[in-house]
C-alpha cells in the first residue's frame, strides 16, 4: 500500500504538495523553498514567484548523474539546499524522482504535484472592497488571479445579473458557477481589448451559458454604458497598448485592462509590431496623462495583469488607489522621451502571441488542450518599470 500525502489526500509514493496549497502558502507569506529541476532557460523565463519564495535551480540531469555516481548526499550538501524543499518540474514526474532521491538521504523534500502544468490551473478568487457611498453600491466585484501568468479577470454581480471582464477561456465554467453561487445569471462577457497572452473566454461563454449570451463583435464606444442589475459599467477609451483598448468604470473602480497596471503599463508593439510601436506609445502617453491619470485620486485601479513586482494589498487583492499608482509610474519625460524609453526597453513578446491573437479574433480555431499549452509561460504584456 502506498503512502497518502496529507497535502493532497491522494495516494502517492512521494509526499507532495498541491499547486493550490503552494499558492495558499505563498499568498499567506509563508517561507517556501523551491527546488526547480527544469533547465535554466525554462526556469528564468517562467518561475514561481512571491516575496516569500526562495528558489534554487538545479537541472534534473545533474541529479541523474549524481545518482549514477552514488553521490546524492554529497551533491545535495554541496548545494546547501534549504529544508523543507518542494521540487518542481513541468509535470511533476522528474521532480518526484528528485524528491525521492533526497528523502532517501534524510532531506525533507516534497514534490509539486502536477508540476508547472498544475500551477497553471490555479485560479484564486477574492472579493474587492467596493465603496458603499459611490455608484457601485449594491455591486459585488470578484477579482480572479491566475498566479502562473499574472492574468486578472473580474466578475461584477448586482441585482441578480453578472458580467465578467477579461474572462479566460480555460476558466469559463468558473465564472458561470460563481455567478450562480451568488444567485445571478451571467449576462455579459466583455474583453477590454484583444489579448495576446491568453485565449479569451468571451466566445466560449456565449456558447455555453444557460441564457445563451449573444456574441457581439461590435466594439464598445467611449462613454457607452452597460447595465448589470442595479450597477452600471461605463466605457472609457484607453488606446495605446492596442488601438481598441477600452477600460471600464464601476463607480470608483477602474477595470483598466492592460492600459494601466499597478506599477507599469501595457506594451505598445503587439498589435502593429515594431513599425507601429512608436505611434501607439505616443497614444499611450496621451491616454495615461490625459485620461487615466486625470481620474480622481480615490479611483481603485483593478488591472488586467499583475506584474512580477506587484504587491498583494492588505485586502488580499491586486488593486491600488490611483494616487499610489501615479507615484509608482514616472511620466516626467516629455512625450517623445517617453516614446523612446518605452520602445527601447520592451521585453520579449508573450509566448505564442502570433497564434493567440488570431484565435481571439476568431480567425483560427484552437482546441482546449492546445490552447492551454499555448498559454503556458509568462505573459510579458507590461513595459518594464524604470529602474528594473
Amino acid at each position: 500500500m502506498t503512502d497518502e500525502s496529507p497535502e493532497t489526500n491522494e495516494p502517492s509514493e512521494t509526499p507532495s504538495v498541491s499547486a493550490e496549497e503552494l499558492h495558499r502558502r505563498i499568498a499567506a507569506g509563508e517561507r517556501v523553498n523551491l527546488l526547480d529541476v527544469r533547465n535554466r532557460e525554462e526556469f528564468e523565463s517562467w518561475p514561481i514567484e512571491g516575496e516569500s519564495v526562495d528558489a534554487t535551480q538545479i537541472p534534473y540531469a545533474e541529479f541523474v548523474a549524481a545518482k549514477a555516481r552514488g553521490e546524492i548526499a554529497e551533491f545535495a550538501a554541496d548545494r546547501d539546499l534549504a529544508e523543507p524543499t518542494i521540487a518542481v518540474c513541468p509535470r511533476g514526474e522528474a521532480s518526484a524522482t528528485v524528491a525521492d532521491l533526497l528523502r532517501e538521504e534524510g532531506i525533507d523534500a516534497r514534490n509539486l504535484a502536477g508540476g508547472m502544468e498544475a500551477w497553471a490551473r490555479v485560479y484564486a478568487a477574492t472579493e474587492l472592497p467596493v465603496a458603499p457611498a459611490d455608484a457601485s453600491a449594491g455591486a459585488t466585484v470578484v477579482q480572479y488571479d491566475r498566479p502562473a501568468t499574472g492574468c486578472l479577470s473580474y466578475l461584477v454581480v448586482s441585482g441578480g445579473e453578472a458580467a465578467v471582464v477579461d474572462p479566460l477561456r480555460a476558466f469559463a465554467d468558473r465564472y458561470v458557477a460563481d455567478a450562480r453561487a451568488r444567485d445571478a445569471d451571467l449576462v455579459y462577457a466583455i474583453d477590454t481589448h484583444v489579448h495576446a497572452d491568453h485565449l479569451s473566454g468571451v466566445r466560449t461563454l456565449a456558447e455555453t451559458t444557460a441564457r445563451g449570451l449573444e456574441f457581439d463583435a461590435e466594439l464598445i464606444g467611449d462613454g457607452d454604458e452597460i447595465s448589470v442589475g442595479d450597477a452600471t459599467l461605463t466605457a472609457l477609451a484607453a488606446p495605446g497598448h492596442t488601438t481598441e483598448l477600452t477600460a471600464l468604470r464601476l463607480g470608483t473602480v477602474l477595470f483598466s485592462g492592460d492600459a494601466l497596471f499597478l506599477d507599469s503599463f501595457g506594451r505598445p508593439d503587439l498589435e502593429r509590431g515594431d513599425d507601429g510601436a512608436r505611434d501607439l506609445a505616443a497614444t499611450l502617453y496621451d491616454t495615461l496623462r490625459e485620461r487615466l491619470f486625470a481620474l480622481p485620486d480615490e479611483t481603485l485601479v483593478a488591472p488586467g495583469h499583475r506584474t512580477s513586482g506587484a504587491e498583494l494589498g492588505d485586502d488580499g487583492t491586486f488593486t491600488a488607489r490611483l494616487d499610489a499608482v501615479r507615484d509608482r509610474i514616472s511620466l516626467a519625460d516629455d512625450r517623445e522621451a517617453f516614446v523612446s524609453r518605452v520602445t527601447e526597453s520592451l521585453p520579449p513578446r508573450p509566448a505564442n502571441y502570433e497564434r493567440i491573437i488570431p484565435a481571439n479574433l476568431g480567425r483560427e480555431d484552437v482546441d482546449d488542450e492546445e490552447g492551454f499549452e499555448l498559454e503556458l509561460g509568462p505573459n510579458n504584456c507590461a513595459v518594464a518599470a524604470e529602474g528594473e
